[in-house]
């Protein structure tokens, strides 16, 4: 006798044990279908299955399970067409009945059936049936299917987390495949009509060729799936299972009201640092130091110290940037508005836009506005910025000794902070700002480190995207910032540093260019600073240019919006005692307003003294005018020299000397003169420190005056270093020079042959009040001077 033979008999025992009638009742199903030997739950919830379920005893727990065809339709109405002709016989093994009116049972299936004549006119419906027996056959093919279907859903139980693992040792003790096709069948993610056709179906090696396609199609469903979890919890790694897991910690001290303020705070941060988008480097520091936090109790110093320190890592700007406003005909009207003249700056300004408009990714030139105080250097830099549309941010370099304030303090110091470049950055809250280093001459060296070599890497393109910060202790990207410095001079800035930056040299304005600035600027601003409307006051242009030439003596235009702002305040005050009428600020009402003129107006009203002549100075301030003075006396033929010359200055005035005595005849001087006396040389201002070559050409010719005895016209200045050779070789700062000396009433101007190329940069309007003479040697400068002073 065969297995399945055995099988069905002892179910037919068991049935004929318990008195299992021809007739048995129907229990529709409508979405579930129940296997031979499947134990399982199922709730009832129709009156029809409920009195059914109650008919039911210990002595005829049998009933008959079959799917409906269509779930929609009640039991109530179902039809012979409604319910599918095989179904299974059950056997009712529990009943539960719960308080809100539902029952649940635990039946299990017991053989096939197939209905034979279904009858719905009593309770619930019932019907005959007869048992469907397995058509088995022991063939080398079902038993290969067998073996097949047995690995394959045990592999299956292996992968699947929603399957026992006791499933994959009875699959293994299973031989049978009528039993093993069931068992698989029930535990299979199939649908229901794939199920009914497996019940349906009562050869059990057909059963299996259709389940081994599932299983195949199953596994490979579960090896995709295990395939992306795992994908998924490489990506989903530990900062976020940590932040998962914390955030289910702090709903639960939530709902149980334990909120602990340091979780609260830990959670904070971790969003701050997550919504930062910190680089690489940064946020592994942040993990380490968010590790440590959580251990550090509150009350510990150290847990300040890495609160802090996180606070400053989320609250960089790391990937936040303004966008650029990249339109250089209104960054053109911008800079104009904001800005008379400076056109050289704006002329760069304006080329640095247009590459940032075809490159985006152009690394931010530095740029270093050199001159004098008062021309806008400050100012220029918050117009940049406008122009640009970007942040902008002004960090004073005077006076700085220490490096920690550019590199920081490191975090073992008490009381350590980032350095003001990080710390600027930060709290303007954009990675590319416009960031102004003013006075960058005026840095100093201590002990406390350099602050002009911290600023080296600072400001170099190439380097400042790596940026090190000592606090920070990674990397941050500076390359982004437009870095503008300003200095009033070069000479102190070291040469490493001088190199990186781009110089930009700002002169002093002229007379028109001050007048323009006061009324375009100067003027609107002093009137609503102290109160006035326009209506009442007005300044005349003369009344402008007498300010400017009489009480004013300056490159730039700080003292003369002071003097401006001197004349509002007494106006001002004459309407605030009762004054009613506009005011005329005219030439002739200076003098009420500012006193007696304090700077002589015209150089050349002085009278011509042998042995004075007018030098031209360049300082940090602008351009001067130096009144250089010679006189002899019996002596032995020394050089005294006075004034605080600085050594070069004074070198300059030994080399004239020399050049003089070793061409006494080519001047027709007597030798006698220069071992019988002292010459003295004086430069007014002798509380004044003065230096440089630039005098040589002016000091020879006030020795060569005196010693002749001819004078020199006033309104001729000059300036030229000389050479023992006679030679007279180019100097710098011929512009401020050239202002200076037509601020002051000079009419002729005397320069090195060299310096001519430098006449370009003077403004047309100067130009036009002066007259240039270029010379080469020593003999062309004096026989010149002193022939233009025999034809005055």
């Amino acid at each position: 006798m065969s297995a399945q033979e055995d099988k069905d008999t002892l179910e037919i025992e068991i049935m004929q044990d318990q008195e299992v009638p021809d007739t048995l009742p129907v229990m529709p199903l409508k979405n579930f279908v129940l296997f031979p030997q499947m134990v399982a739950p199922l709730v009832i919830t129709t009156d029809e299955s409920k009195r059914l379920v109650g008919k039911l005893s210990e002595r005829t727990p049998h009933f008959i399970t079959a799917l409906q065809r269509k779930e929609e339709i009640d039991e109530a109405h179902l039809t012979k067409d409604d319910i599918h002709r095989v179904g299974c016989v059950a056997r009712l093994i529990k009943t539960l009945n719960f308080p809100d009116g539902s029952t649940h049972i635990l039946v299990e299936g017991m053989s096939r059936c197939k209905l034979q004549d279904l009858n719905f006119e009593e309770d619930y419906p019932t019907a005959r049936y007869r048992m469907v027996e397995d058509r088995s056959d022991n063939t080398l093919e079902t038993e290969a299917l067998v073996r097949n279907a047995s690995e394959k859903f045990q592999r299956l139980v292996t992968m699947s987390p929603n399957l026992p693992d006791e499933l994959a040792v009875a699959i293994f003790n299973m031989g049978a495949p009528e039993q093993l096709s069931d068992l698989i069948a029930t535990n299979l993610p199939i649908s229901v009509e794939v199920r009914q056709n497996l019940l349906a179906d009562n050869q059990p090696g057909r059963r299996l060729k259709k389940l081994v396609k599932f299983l195949n199609r199953e596994f490979q469903i579960l090896k995709l799936g295990n395939k992306i979890q795992s994908k998924v919890n490489e990506t989903f790694g530990k900062t976020q299972r940590e932040i998962f897991l914390r955030e289910q910690l702090n709903t639960i001290q939530k709902e149980l009201g334990e909120d602990d303020p340091q979780i609260i705070e830990i959670l904070e941060l971790e969003k701050k640092l997550e919504e930062a988008q910190l680089p690489q480097e940064a946020r592994e520091a942040a993990d380490k130091e968010l590790q440590r936090l959580k251990v550090v109790p509150p009350a510990s110093p150290e847990h300040g110290v890495i609160r802090t320190y996180l606070d400053v890592l989320s609250e960089l700007p790391w990937t936040n940037s303004t966008e650029d406003q990249l339109d250089i005909l209104a960054a053109e009207k911008i800079l104009n508005k904001d800005h008379y003249g400076l056109d050289k700056v704006k002329e760069r300004i304006l080329e640095y836009l247009s590459v940032l408009k075809l490159k985006k990714d152009m690394k931010g030139p530095i740029l270093c506005l050199a001159g004098p105080p008062g021309v806008g250097k400050t100012s220029l830099g918050q117009s940049v910025a406008r122009a640009l549309g970007r942040k902008f941010v002004r960090m004073s370099l005077g006076g700085m000794h220490d490096e920690a304030e550019i590199r920081g303090h490191r975090r073992t110091y008490i009381g350590a902070m980032p350095g003001r470049i990080v710390e600027s950055i930060r709290r303007c809250g954009a990675n590319n700002p416009v960031f102004m280093l003013d006075e960058i001459d005026k840095v100093g060296a201590d002990f406390r480190g350099d602050p002009a070599s911290a600023l080296l890497e600072v400001l170099d393109p190439e380097q400042n995207s790596t940026f090190n910060d000592h606090y920070l202790d990674v990397q941050f990207d500076l390359s982004k910032v437009l870095f503008i410095t300003t200095a009033n001079m070069l000479d102190t800035i070291p040469g490493p540093l001088r190199d990186r930056m781009e110089v930009i040299r700002i002169s002093g304005y002229t007379l028109q260019e001050k007048v323009h600035i006061s009324r375009r600027y100067l003027v609107p601003k002093a009137i609503k600073a102290n109160g006035l409307k326009r209506t009442q006051i007005k300044f005349t242009a003369e009344a402008l240019e007498g300010i400017i030439a009489g009480y004013t003596a300056e490159a730039g235009v700080r003292n003369l919006e002071r003097q401006i702002a001197n004349v509002c305040r007494k106006v001002a005050r004459g309407f605030a005692e009762g004054k009613t009428r506009p005011i005329e600020v005219t030439l002739r009402k200076l003098k009420g307003f500012l006193g007696p003129v304090k700077i002589e107006k015209d150089v050349a009203e002085h009278k011509a003294v042998p042995g004075v002549v007018t030098g031209l100075a360049w300082t940090p301030y602008g351009g001067d005018i130096l009144f250089i003075e010679a006189t002899r006396m019996a002596g032995k033929g020394q050089l005294i020299l006075t004034g605080s010359l600085g050594d070069v200055m004074k070198e300059s005035a030994r080399a004239a000397l020399s050049y003089l005595r070793a061409n006494v005849a080519a001047f027709d001087l007597d030798e006698e003169l220069f071992s019988k006396s002292d010459i003295h040389i004086h430069v007014p201002a002798g509380a004044t420190p003065k230096d440089g070559p630039s005098a040589g050409v002016a000091i020879a010719l006030a020795m060569l005056s005196m010693l002749q005895d001819r004078p020199v016209r006033p309104d001729l200045a000059m300036t030229g270093e000389i050479t023992l050779r006679g030679r007279v070789i180019p100097v710098g700062g011929v512009k401020e020079k050239v202002l200076a000396a037509a601020r002051a009433g000079i009419k002729h101007i005397m320069l090195p042959e060299k310096n001519k190329i430098d006449l370009d940069e003077i403004p047309a309007d100067v130009k036009k009040k002066l007259t240039f003479k270029t010379v080469k040697t020593i003999d062309q400068a004096l026989r010149y001077a002193l022939k233009l002073s025999e034809q005055d």
